[in-house]
């Protein structure tokens, strides 16, 4: 993320001072030697950011040195916006004899600039390893091969989950059925209970089916108003609770329903039972499916039948990682032995194995198979307790001005539709994509979405009749990760109409905000 900043400060510092040549308008003495100082600072910068960026996961004093570098870099855009402001007002107010002399904006070298300066000279303290990666994207591969079996080797737990919604497995009893799924996260819970959710039995089976993402926090209102908005097909205009709970009864009584509680995180027995208790009115045979990392959720919720969803045998990772990985070419006898020990890293991890299959779907050599086998990514506690090491070895790959654009996508709420188009807009409109003369910003802007969803970045696509990606889903994995890169930046808030007038959004460092009203 420090790279995509660095980069967009050294873009915009170079289009200020053409901006100010073409406009003949001239800064103070000795401002413009400085600015060609700092992108000279910059681009040295930029060279040693790619070590630092994998080394700061080990060496907090290198997380702390890109921290300060990316604020600084976000101050300094801000410096631009105003330099940039300045010109274009000299531009519109019309500048007198402009023929004969420049005007002076008069701006000193900004304290950002200095300070940016004073940070990036303790680069020399870390001993950084100097590199520069290509900017332009590899060439992309058609999307077709994106759209590989979302389920793999999970057809006794499919089944399973059958027989407990559909009533094969005992007699009906007092009180609502609760499946529970839980298992770690990208082991493919959502997608099984996806899979059960649209299955032709299913879909005859219930009046009512009933999909929410809960995620966290739990919020009765919210999950209440989803329901109603799901069997009504319109939004309920309520916001008291008692009236949105009498809604819903109204909604479900006497139906046989199946209500699908996805990403389920909350301990908390009395949010849980406040949610229960409203929906006791089903008809018999009514079914909740929940789906949560936790196994004290599950007890928590007081599940009738648990599944816990275990990782894939190393046959079933190893056979998933080669239909990825080699499903456009044949299987070169140098690359097997170490795409099997690739698949045996990712733990049985469907997620994991799909992102490091996409990956190397597209490196030809030895080297770069055998350098994400041997990353030292593999070895970091902190990432197999929370984030997928794949997703970090996929994400260093990608060129920088897609990290950023990647990094981005933490601004929205989790099991949020992405618009492709609007993704695109919100990107220009960041100052991430940039024309080369050849291509629109449109253009690069699909070129770099359909990069990140032959990555895995994305999933869940929607596809107009010619087969383009127009709508998409981030995986809650995913999404964590994007918030990990992006942490103190991304600020999600949830607010009720009434408490848009009192929400405190002081925080110094966010730089992207998303309100939910």
């Amino acid at each position: 993320m420090a790279d995509a900043l660095v980069s967009i400060v050294l873009e915009r510092l170079t289009s200020v001072v053409e901006q100010q040549i073409h406009e003949q308008v001239s800064l103070v003495p000795g401002v413009e030697s400085e600015i060609q100082s700092l992108k000279s600072t910059l681009r040295s910068v930029r060279d040693v950011l790619e070590d630092a960026e994998r080394r700061k996961v080990k060496e907090k004093s290198v997380q702390g040195w890109l921290e300060r570098l990316k604020d600084m870099a976000y101050e300094m855009m801000d410096v631009l916006d105003e330099w940039s402001i300045a010109i274009f007002q000299f531009q519109m107010e019309g500048v007198e004899n402009a023929s004969t002399s420049k005007t002076k904006v008069s701006f000193c070298m900004p304290s950002p600039f200095i300070r940016f300066k004073q940070v990036a000279s303790e680069r020399t303290d870390f001993n950084f390893v100097s590199s520069r990666s290509e900017e332009r994207p590899q060439r992309l591969i058609t999307t077709s091969a994106i759209d590989i079996s979302e389920v793999y080797g999970r057809d006794m737990d499919e089944k399973i989950i059958l027989d407990h919604l559909l009533g094969k497995m005992r007699q009906e009893k007092s009180g609502l059925y609760i499946v529970s799924i839980f298992g770690t996260g990208g082991m493919g819970k959502t997608t099984l209970a996806r899979l059960a959710y649209n299955h032709r039995k299913v879909k005859t089976h219930f009046d009512e089916r009933i999909w929410v993402c809960v995620s966290d926090p739990f919020e009765p209102a919210r999950i209440f108003r989803d329901i109603v908005e799901i069997i009504q097909k319109a939004s309920p205009n309520l916001h008291n609770l008692e009236a949105l709970q009498q809604k819903v009864q109204t909604c479900v009584s006497g139906k046989k329903f199946l209500l699908v509680l996805d990403d389920v995180w909350t301990e908390d027995n009395q949010l849980w039972e406040q949610l229960k208790n409203t929906l006791h009115c089903g008809a018999a045979g009514s079914r909740i499916l929940a789906t949560t990392r936790k196994e004290s959720v599950v007890k928590m919720m007081r599940t009738t039948y648990k599944h816990p969803l275990g990782e894939l045998s190393l046959e079933q990772s190893r056979a998933l990682f080669h239909q990825i990985a080699f499903s456009e070419r044949e299987k070169k006898e140098e690359l097997k032995e170490i795409a099997e020990k690739i698949a045996d890293k990712c733990k049985g991890l469907p997620l994991a194995i799909k992102t490091l299959g996409n990956l190397l779907r597209i490196k030809n050599s030895e080297e770069e198979w055998k350098y994400v086998l041997n990353s030292e990514v593999w070895q970091l506690d902190e990432f197999e307790r929370d984030i997928s090491p794949a997703l970090l070895l996929s994400y260093y790959d990608l060129p920088p001005a897609i990290q950023r654009c990647f990094s981005f996508c933490a601004v929205f709420p989790k099991a949020s539709v992405i618009e492709r188009d609007e993704l695109i807009k919100l990107w220009m409109a960041q100052s991430y994509l940039k024309s080369d003369g050849s291509k629109e910003m449109e253009m690069i802007g699909r070129t770099y979405f359909e990069y990140l969803a032959a990555r895995s970045f994305f999933q869940d696509f929607e596809k107009d009749t010619d087969g383009n990606i127009i709508r998409c889903k981030m995986h809650d994995i995913v999404h964590d990760f994007a918030q990990f890169l992006t942490q103190n930046e991304c600020f999600i808030v949830e607010v009720d109409n009434q408490q848009m007038e009192s929400i405190d959004l002081s925080f110094k460092k966010i730089r992207h905000i998303t309100l939910v009203v």
